[in-house]
């Protein structure tokens, strides 16, 4: 499909000095596109040009649209010497080859320099022209549209899912190239952001020719990563679910219903079956790899699986053959078909049917450098095997398909550490492939789930468990087993039945290990893993059951790896679901010393322990109505019963059942105390201090208990960089100072927020990185939204009274508990410079410099400034348009860092012009807001002895256009006022 590129260069303003001196600037702009240039005529002696160029027009194929960015270079004229460079933009075309996108592109760009930061701004106005190609042997995937919302955007329906996508490129990093030694630092930095907009916009080509091989038109959760492998090169790679989306049409989708993000995620479109199956995504079989000197294989499920419980389906009183015959049903469907990986985290109505807790896999490879960037096969086979592991485990539950899946990467040197994660599932088969369910069944299927506790029910057969758990019958149907705890990582399912509020709750975790080379260094952190991967599943279930809640959402494990350490950070949303049994005390036990002291110890700690069960009860509103034990039935089967079936012919009996770790429903979490590490765990659970008093915090998009949201949202970005000290530093200190830096980030988030309250800091994303020996940087990202308080206490007894009613029948809504909130007004602070770097309304511009241009009269009069969240929603409004993903990485370097206000003042001021430089791209499309924005990477590197520092940043979003439901109800009653007037011609007023 050729096509014609078509750019104008119109003005530019605030250039900075270049003539000392005339203090001015004679600047021209040169317009690049693959290896054609153009440029303007220079103007002289002016910091505010008025080119008003000619349209330069640019002859190229679609393929070179996808990958080529579009480079704007300003420059200054020096006639006796080389032209001095001011800045560059870099603008993807992309978001112009869709069929529903814009036009053109047309707005005030910021002028970026690796160096200066951000030197003025220039208008640009770009468009294109495409012929259509009907060659089938096209290597371009125009048209395919890219989302980075995990779940099916707002204003489109799901046709059909088809499946996982994936693809990486590989190629030479020119930081570490022979001619990075003889050129300047800004070259190398230009270099380096060139080869990336060229790597992404060719993986994100290849990306969409997968998915026109699946006939998809869209692929949901795309995310897309930077591996910095230093000398052995530069790895991108993305992931997705391919989809095929239709645009609702129908003006009733866009009326405002409610502010409640829960009950508009509740009127998600249906998918509807689909019309066609899917081929396999994985053109690359699994290889040896080849270009690496030593594999270590980790694959984590058993601790996992000890602590989730994993939860859904089978084995009850009552539909056996139902179960039987979608299983049966299900298997045949997935023989015709790849095993499912999907990135989505929220799923329409029905796609769901159980959930069988997280699984994970990791591996520790040794880099080797990329001989040939255009055979990438020894990444391909890295991940692979890491699927197969995933894909196992999910089997191993009764599973078929991966949820919520990510991958991740951590690399030091020449160590990689490769992560991918999932929740294992049961989808409802006539989702994903047609004739694989009768309609009769599909009936039977939507009849037999019970609303709002279906996907709590184990999928694995009780009687032949692959590990050892404690089951119960539902609290909310009574006839399906579920399990006693459930870890996922996909979010809150819009019908489940929450009792209470939630928190977020997080796991955190540091390891010294000595300083080693090559395979020494890549086998003592294979050694190291599995422990860090236990303990930090045991601290998630420590503080679950301190939380007095039972299910945890959203769960994301981090290992990162550093020269001396390793450190593991989790996060997720604590629940208490109604579905699962009520969780037991702690109690702690151990070998104690015939000490009284000590014993008077250990007695007043659990006294503690209980008094923090019984006022984090009463804080989030846990107040579960008790069910007999005589309706519950039998927990689980008898142990000679599951030693029998459990037993090998290896096996005797008595080691068989002395693996039967299930407890009654009363009884306590026991947690050991032998050792003084086991002390120091105790100490730090209690040691948690929960949010102040009108603060409330999740790591999923909504929080549970909360559905009276305002339109005031602010998002913001933290960074903070701690040197540790080497000083006699032991795997306790060394953890104790990380908990300390993530605790104080989150209050100095809470004690500048104050002046919100009531609100819920959601979709709090933590990202620690290690860059250097004895450094720490923990990045978050989050959205503060407030709610009303007053229906709040409104709603509050409402609710309390329908989920008693409902405590003994089947649930059809989602029953949550506002709480009680006391908000402080306190004048607004003065902040100290500390290395926390809080942006909330970033921008080194006026808010005149981001304007919408082209969106709605009714949008650009109530919002100035392009609106950033990672939700996939804003409150308050309604999304009308997607006009495509936002992916935009940057390098700024300084040579005068204590002059610029140290880490703190490089890191506000970097962060800021990132936030300005997204902006003026979303409103150059159209667009006034930013969704499930990302900073996927923050690399931060500094040498204080020489004053430099040089910090790597990667964003990604989705660009939209929204109207807040205030206008469209304004909207329509002028409608309905003129529709009226027009049917009454001839009536007059007297």
């Amino acid at each position: 499909m050729p096509g014609k590129l078509k750019v104008k260069i119109v003005a530019g303003r605030h250039l900075p000095v270049m003539d000392r001196a005339s203090d001015l600037t004679d600047a021209f702009v040169e317009v690049k596109f693959g290896n054609t240039t153009f440029k303007t005529d220079v103007y002289l002696k002016s910091l505010n040009p008025q080119w008003n160029s000619e349209w330069f027009k640019f002859e190229v194929d679609d393929e070179d649209l996808q990958d080529e960015p579009l480079q704007i270079t300003v420059l200054d004229h020096d006639t006796y010497s080389a032209n001095d460079a001011i800045g560059k933009v870099y603008i993807d075309i992309d978001p112009l080859l869709y069929s529903e996108a814009a036009t053109v592109i047309s707005g005030w760009f910021p002028i970026y320099d690796t160096i200066h930061g951000i030197r003025g701004e220039i208008n640009v106005v770009v468009k294109v022209d495409l012929f259509n190609d009907l060659n089938r042997f096209r290597q371009s995937s125009c048209g395919v549209k890219f989302f980075c919302t995990t779940s099916i955007p707002k204003c489109y329906r799901a046709v059909v899912i088809h499946g996982f996508v994936e693809e990486l490129v590989v190629n030479e990093d020119p930081e570490y190239q022979w001619i990075d030694r003889i050129r300047t630092p800004r070259a190398s930095n230009e270099a380096r952001q060139r080869l990336i907009s060229l790597m992404s916009g060719e993986l994100q080509r290849k990306i969409g020719l997968k998915v026109l091989e699946m006939r998809g038109n869209a692929v949901v959760g795309y995310l897309q990563c930077f591996d910095l492998e230093g000398e052995s090169g530069l790895v991108v790679r993305a992931i997705g679910t391919a989809c095929t989306l239709d645009k609702l049409s129908s003006p009733a989708a866009f009326l405002p219903a409610c502010n409640s993000p829960s009950k508009e995620m509740k009127e998600s479109p249906l998918v509807h079956p689909p019309s066609h199956g899917c081929r396999s995504t994985h053109n690359s079989p699994i290889h040896t790899a080849t270009g690496s000197r030593l594999t270590q294989n980790f694959s984590v499920s058993v601790p996992t699986l000890i602590y989730t419980g994993m939860g859904s389906g089978s084995g009850g009183k009552e539909g056996g053959p139902f179960k039987a015959l979608l299983r049966q049903q299900t298997q045949s469907a997935l023989e015709q078909r790849e095993f499912p990986f999907l990135t989505l985290t929220a799923f329409p109505p029905g796609l769901l049917v159980h959930v069988g807790g997280v699984v994970s896999a990791r591996s520790v490879k040794l880099l080797d450098r990329i001989h040939n960037p255009d055979e990438p096969e020894t990444r391909d086979a890295w991940w692979a095997e890491i699927r197969q592991e995933i894909k196992s485990h999910a089997k191993a539950l009764g599973c078929h398909a991966v949820v919520g899946y990510s991958e991740s990467t951590s690399i030091c040197e020449e160590v990689c550490i490769l992560s991918a994660s999932g929740t294992a599932a049961v989808l409802n088969p006539r989702f994903l492939q047609e004739g694989t369910v009768e309609g009769s069944l599909e009936q039977r299927i939507e009849e037999n789930l019970p609303v709002g506790c279906g996907f709590c029910h184990i999928p694995y057969d009780e009687l032949n468990m692959p590990f050892p758990a404690h089951l119960t019958y539902c609290y909310n149907c009574r006839k399906q087993k579920v399990p006693d705890v459930l870890f996922t990582t996909i979010d809150l399912p819009t019908d489940a039945v929450v009792v209470g509020k939630g928190c977020l709750i997080q796991a955190r975790l540091c390891r010294l290990k000595k300083k080693a080379q090559a395979e020494a260094n890549a086998t003592a952190i294979s050694n190291l893993l599995p422990f860090m991967e236990y303990e930090v599943h045991t601290q998630l279930m420590n503080k679950l059951k301190l939380k007095g809640m039972n299910a945890l959402f959203g769960l994301r494990l981090q290992i990162t790896v550093g020269e001396n350490m390793l450190t593991g950070l989790a996060s997720a949303t604590g629940v208490y679901l109604a579905a699962l049994p009520t969780p037991g005390g702690i109690q702690i036990a151990g070998k104690t010393p015939n000490d009284g002291s000590y014993e008077q110890h250990i007695s007043h700690m659990q006294k503690r322990i209980n008094d923090t069960i019984a006022k984090n009860k009463e804080l989030y509103e846990i107040n579960p109505p008790e069910v007999s034990e005589e309706i519950i039935g039998s927990p689980i089967p008898e142990p000679r019963q599951r030693s029998r079936l459990l037993r090998s012919q290896s096996e005797s009996s008595d080691e068989v059942t002395e693996l039967d770790l299930s407890h009654g429903k009363k009884d306590a979490f026991v947690l050991e105390i032998d050792d003084t590490d086991a002390m120091e765990d105790v100490h730090s659970l209690l040691t948690d201090v929960p949010p102040p008093s009108g603060f409330y915090s999740c790591n999923t998009e909504i929080m549970p208990g909360i559905n009276n949201w305002t339109s005031e949202i602010q998002m913001f970005t933290s960074v903070r960089v701690v040197r540790l000290s080497s000083l006699n530093l032991t795997n306790q200190a060394l953890n104790k100072n990380f908990n300390g830096l993530c605790e104080n980030l989150l209050k100095s988030l809470y004690f500048k927020l104050r002046s919100m309250t009531p609100c819920c800091l959601c979709h709090v994303n933590f990202t620690v990185s290690l860059p250097e020996d004895e450094l720490i940087q923990v990045t978050v990202t989050a959205v503060a939204i407030t709610f009303d308080k007053n229906q709040a206490l409104q709603t509050t007894k409402a609710h309390a009274e329908k989920t008693l009613q409902r405590a003994s029948t089947d649930n059809d809504e989602l029953l949550q508990f506002p709480l009680e909130l006391c908000s402080d007004s306190l004048p607004a602070p003065a902040f100290p410079a500390t290395k926390a770097v809080t942006v909330e309304k970033a921008s080194p511009m006026g808010d005149g410099n981001f304007r919408n241009r082209s969106a709605p009269p009714c949008a650009s009069s109530t919002v100035g400034v392009v609106k950033m969240t990672p939700l996939s929603f804003i409150p308050g409004a309604k999304i009308t348009k997607y006009l495509g993903i936002i992916n935009m990485f940057f390098i700024r370097e300084t040579t005068s860092l204590r002059e610029e206000g140290g880490v703190s003042g490089f890191l506000h001021a970097f962060i800021a012009e990132v936030f300005a430089m997204v902006r003026a791209h979303v409103a150059a499309l159209g667009g006034n807001a930013v969704v499930s924005y990302i900073m996927k990477q923050c690399v931060f590197m500094e040498n204080p002895s020489k004053n430099q520092a040089q910090c790597l940043i990667n964003v990604s979003g989705d660009a939209v256009v929204f109207v807040r439901e205030s206008d469209l109800e304004a909207m329509s009653t002028q409608q309905s006022a003129v529709n009226c007037q027009t049917s009454c011609p001839g009536e007059v007023t007297t």
